[in-house]
């Protein structure tokens, strides 16, 4: 293929999904400059790098090939062509059957700038938001399951009673974030910011969140069920009358934490490291007044030192 021609098809992908030659330089692992080259006809990219751009744009391989029919100039379909059922605005489902294998298509969104963008009730699984603007996107509704959100910003996005089984939240920006009646079961949240992050009667099913501050979440009458907290600060943290089933606070620093009013069945506070005095004097400024707990729950935190003088077993 003409090197010119070549670069032409990567800048007008690279456009039509709103995207900077820095944000694909990012997903590439390469500089902005080497894509610039490509995009001016200096230069073309290995095949397993045109590999990874077909997945990044959600093309075929035929896409950067001699005999595609696209033409020089020619610019993919915006994400925002597509209605909530996948079709370009404009189409009918009448059509004829192509004789090509179908292909999904849409599956990465990385890269994008989708601020404020309406995902309302939309039903996308195993979506890729890697590297993403989504301040204030609007997921509520959504069937999200099994997608991916890493290094992006979701500060302000609306989860309400959105489907987020199986998704997985890696450093990025939560801040503000509202999970109302969110779907969260074996949903991972790794190293993210949830400051001001607002959870209310959700859920939390085999939640393992890691390496986060949790010292500004508001969590409102949900439930942890199987739940993992690991290497966490959730210091000075209110869980007035919530439910913890089978939950362990491993490495956790609750300085101060409130658990007055809860219930407790096989929770674990010890660490899974050695236990140091300053692990033993933290424990012991948790507030457990009206809490009910499992006899083993009991036990265990009364031989760490807890004052459990107001609380009741089960």
């Amino acid at each position: 293929m003409d090197v010119k021609i070549l670069g032409n098809r990567i800048a007008n992908a690279r456009k039509s999904q709103n995207m900077s030659q820095a944000q694909l330089a990012g997903l590439l692992f390469i500089s902005p400059q080497a894509v610039g080259k490509w995009e001016r006809g200096e230069s073309i990219p290995d095949f397993m790098t045109i590999h990874q751009l077909a997945d990044i744009f959600a093309v075929g391989l035929d896409y950067f090939s001699d005999s595609t029919l696209v033409e020089r100039g020619r610019e993919l379909p915006k994400l925002t062509d597509y209605n909530a059922d996948g079709i370009l605005a404009g189409k009918s489902r009448d059509v004829e059957p192509s004789t090509e294998p179908e292909r999904t298509l849409l599956t990465d969104f990385s890269g994008s700038a989708l601020a404020g963008t309406d995902f309302v009730g939309v039903y996308a699984p195993k979506r890729k938001f890697l590297g993403s603007d989504l301040r204030n996107a609007d997921f509520s509704n959504a069937d999200l399951n099994g997608s991916s959100f890493k290094g992006s910003d979701l500060s302000g996005a609306n989860f309400k009673e959105t489907d987020l089984r199986g998704c997985k939240f890696s450093v990025n920006n939560l801040t503000g974030t509202s999970f109302n009646k969110t779907i969260l079961t074996d949903t991972e949240f790794y190293a993210s910011e949830l400051n001001k992050a607002n959870f209310t009667e959700s859920s939390l099913i085999n939640v393992k969140t890691t390496s986060t501050d949790l010292r500004k979440t508001v969590f409102e009458n949900c439930s942890f069920k199987g739940a993992t907290f690991k290497s966490c600060d959730m210091s000075g943290i209110n869980l007035d009358g919530q439910i913890f089933i089978d939950v362990m606070f491993d490495r956790v620093a609750l300085t101060g934490a409130s658990f007055q009013g809860a219930t407790f069945r096989n929770v674990s506070f010890r660490s899974t490291s050695t236990l140091t005095n300053r692990y033993y004097k933290t424990l012991q400024t948790i507030r457990f007044d009206g809490a009910m707990m499992d006899k083993l729950t009991f036990a265990s935190l009364k031989g760490l030192g807890v004052d459990l003088s107001l609380v009741k077993t089960l």
